[in-house]
C-alpha cells in the first residue's frame, strides 16, 4: 500500500510521533475487525453512503417527508455544499497530507479520492450534518445522528483511505462548522 496524493506530505511523521503512534494503534485495533463479514459490510457501506454526503441528503429527505419541512431539506443541502467547499477546497489544501493507501484496503472496495487526506471530508460532513440536525431535532434524535456520524467517520479509517487522526481532525472541523451552520439553519428554516 502506498501514499496516494502526489506532492502531499507523507502520512508518517506529518504530525509527529504521538500522532503516528495514535494512527498505528487505531489501525491495529481496526485490523482485528477487518475480515469480519458484518464489520466489513457495515463500514464499507457507511463509507460509500458518505460519498458526496449521500447519507445526510437521504436523512434530510426522510425528515422533510415526515415533518413536512421542505425548507429544512433545502437549507441542509445548501449548508452541506458550503461545508464541503470549505473543507475540500480550503482546509485540505493547507495540509496536503498523503493518504495511508492509494485506493483503500485491498480487501475492501472504495472509491479512490482525489483530495489530500487531512482532514477527512466524510468525518467533517458527518459531524457537520449531525450538529445541524441535532439543532433542529433535539438531543434524543441527536444521539442517533451522532451515532450515524461516528460510523461514517470511523469507516474511513476502517477502509484505510484515511489515517485515524484525519478522522479526528474531520470530526473537530465539522463539529465547529456545524455550530455555525446550526445558527444559519435556525435563521433560514427555524
Amino acid at each position: 500500500m502506498t501514499d496516494a496524493t502526489p506532492g502531499a506530505v507523507p502520512g508518517q511523521g506529518a504530525f509527529g510521533p504521538l500522532v503516528d503512534r495514535f494512527d498505528h494503534d487505531v489501525d491495529a485495533a481496526l485490523e482485528l475487525l477487518r475480515g469480519n463479514p458484518v464489520a466489513d459490510r457495515v463500514f464499507t457501506t457507511a463509507s460509500h453512503l458518505g460519498e458526496f454526503s449521500l447519507i445526510w441528503h437521504l436523512v434530510s429527505l426522510a425528515r422533510g417527508a415526515v415533518n413536512r419541512r421542505g425548507d429544512q431539506v433545502v437549507v441542509l443541502a445548501l449548508l452541506i455544499g458550503a461545508e464541503s467547499l470549505i473543507v475540500n477546497q480550503g482546509v485540505k489544501r493547507l495540509f496536503k497530507r498523503a493518504r495511508p493507501t492509494t485506493s483503500g484496503d485491498d480487501r475492501l472496495r472504495v472509491r479512490a479520492p482525489l483530495t489530500s487526506s487531512f482532514p477527512s471530508g466524510h468525518a467533517s460532513a458527518a459531524a457537520f450534518a449531525a450538529t445541524v440536525l441535532t439543532g433542529w431535532d433535539g438531543r434524543r434524535l441527536g444521539v442517533v445522528w451522532s451515532g450515524l456520524a461516528g460510523v461514517v467517520a470511523i469507516s474511513r479509517a476502517y477502509v484505510r483511505i484515511h489515517h485515524a487522526s484525519d478522522v479526528v481532525g474531520g470530526l473537530v472541523v465539522g463539529g465547529g462548522l456545524g455550530l455555525v451552520g446550526r445558527r444559519v439553519a435556525r435563521r433560514l428554516a427555524g
